[in-house]
């Protein structure tokens, strides 16, 4: 079904769109209810994933705690922070784009039949440190154990996360409902292709720098280093994972490295948490969308915040189509101010172009690892 998510999105939203005049008003708030009591029950449950998933990744990490790993991890946060920080002046200059602004009716009909308020267990800033404060603890102290945890707690957030994930459609539809109440669907048709093609010539732009740089301004290595991963890309376009399309990455990349043994091993330790194609589509969206909606563009401090959050946030990202968004809502909504109609829309709009973010992120993997091999030939060879 994962792979068919961005089809199932798009049929979900023209179905609603084409049936609007048909669909009698009760059903229309029952479904706008059960969006909003999805929101707050994924809102109450993602610290602890956040938490479960920056503990696995401490711990497994810890575990092999070297200088290389050591290097990886830093050129990671660097990497996703630097592209980060990019595509919020990407998405800045997208923010003064003649975007049509969403304003909701004064009057609706379209009132929730019930309303859930759960709480918070633990803020997401808390549940991020912690996580990883905890497991680099526990790894040091008792490492079996830790790594016997980290192993039940990833088949456990798999659940809850594969659960989310096919929940998606009936969490996006009832907001479309709404959203198509307040008249603003055809707006967002129109204006957000322009912001699809702005996110994928910037991703991909990027990436193509990156190599060539790494290339040593070559453009024949350049072109060559390309090829090789370009079976991956396909994968991850296709697949909607990086996870799955690993294989074909590390086969790329050991193509493009000196140090085989070197590019083996990055592939692996960094195809959940060196996310390009997440770091651009995301801010990207969330400027379109906080414009779109009326909100004021965020200061560059606000704007710096978010990025320091988001980035550590990227170690917290599951293996799963959608993953990447599903985490980052609780930091769209403190940090940029997003509502319950803005975090559906962002997530609709992130399924419906994970295709490409994902093709986006592995080929941003082949480039990390030709990277650290370019790095570890300049430095001598690393344990």
């Amino acid at each position: 079904m994962f792979r068919h998510m961005p089809f199932i999105l798009i049929a979900t939203i023209l179905a609603i769109v084409l049936l609007d005049p048909f669909i009698p008003l009760n059903i229309k708030q029952f479904l706008f209810t059960i969006s909003l009591s999805i929101k707050s029950c994924i809102i109450m449950v993602l610290p602890l994933i956040i938490f479960s998933l920056l503990f696995k990744t401490a711990t497994t990490l810890s575990s092999g705690a070297t200088r290389i790993i050591g290097l990886i991890l830093i050129l990671v946060c660097i990497s996703n922070f630097l592209s980060t920080t990019l595509s919020g002046f990407i998405g800045s200059w997208a923010y003064h784009f003649n975007l049509s602004m969403i304003v909701p009716r004064e009057v609706s009909n379209l009132d929730q039949l019930w309303s859930i308020n759960l709480p918070n267990i633990i803020s997401n800033d808390k549940a991020m440190f912690g996580g990883i404060i905890l497991g680099i603890i526990i790894s040091k102290i008792y490492p079996q154990q830790a790594i016997d945890i980290s192993k039940i707690i990833e088949v456990l957030v798999s659940k809850v996360l594969n659960f989310i994930v096919y929940i998606i459609p009936l969490f996006v539809a009832g907001f479309v409902v709404k959203l198509q109440a307040d008249g603003v669907v055809g707006l967002i048709v129109k204006d957000y292709a322009a912001i699809f093609a702005i996110i994928g010539v910037a991703q991909f732009s990027y990436i193509a720098l990156v190599y060539f740089v790494f290339s040593n301004l070559k453009f024949k290595e350049f072109a060559t280093s390309i090829k090789n991963l370009f079976p991956a890309a396909i994968s991850g376009f296709t697949t909607m994972s990086s996870a799955a399309s690993m294989p074909l990455t590390i086969c790329g990349a050991e193509k493009n490295a000196k140090n085989k043994d070197l590019a083996r091993s990055v592939i692996p330790a960094t195809v959940n948490i060196h996310l390009v194609g997440d770091c651009f589509a995301i801010p990207i969206f969330a400027y379109a969308i906080l414009k779109s909606f009326g909100m004021e563009e965020p200061s560059l401090l606000s704007y710096i915040t978010f990025t320091a959050y988001f980035v550590l946030a990227k170690f917290s990202v599951a293996a799963i189509p959608g993953g990447g968004i599903i985490v980052m809502l609780p930091i769209l909504e403190s940090h940029l101010g997003f509502n319950a109609n803005m975090m559906s829309l962002i997530t609709a709009l992130y399924i419906l172009f994970d295709p490409v973010v994902t093709c986006a992120n592995v080929l941003g993997n082949g480039a990390f690892a030709k990277m650290i091999d370019k790095c570890s030939s300049k430095l001598g060879k690393l344990p």
